[in-house]
């Protein structure tokens, strides 16, 4: 008998759970620890601008300079909170690509490739040694939006 009541319960909790997490958007992209990164909520986005100089200088296989590494590790490390870095790295690199006129599957600058700067972008906060959220824990350092094909 109990073992009915039991079950009755946890039916009755998913069905407010789920009704709940409709009503509240749980499945929209701004749920979780990041949603106070969007800038609809009034986060002022870092521009980046050393880090826009590095991806650039590593897609095109140029070395970069010391200051501009440090500047990027720098501007990066200087974005409080965690959550927000990979956003803010996303943001710099589609203003890249605006600025540029970029489309799928083209050169961003002669020599590099969309893919191989998005990725370049992505592995920055691994470069700097700056911390990122790691859901998978697996200890890579690389924002988890180079793994989507629309970034």
């Amino acid at each position: 008998m109990w073992m009915k009541t039991v079950f009755w319960g946890l039916l009755l909790f998913m069905l407010v759970a789920t009704t709940m997490a409709v009503e509240y958007g749980a499945r929209s992209h701004n749920s979780g620890p990041w949603s106070w990164c969007d800038p609809a909520t009034g986060y002022k986005v870092s521009a980046l601008t050393g880090c826009r100089a590095m991806v650039k200088l590593q897609c095109v296989g140029s070395q970069v300079p010391e200051a501009v590494l440090r500047d990027c590790c720098q501007q990066l490390a200087d974005i409080n909170d965690e959550w927000c870095r990979c956003g803010d790295l996303s943001s710099m690199l589609r203003s890249v690509y605006q600025e540029l006129g970029v489309r799928e599957g083209k050169e961003v600058l002669p020599g590099c490739r969309k893919e191989v700067m998005k990725l370049t972008a992505a592995s920055v906060p691994e470069v700097c040694k700056v911390p990122i959220p790691n859901p998978s824990g697996d200890g890579a350092g690389v924002c988890y939006w180079a793994a989507y094909p629309d970034t």
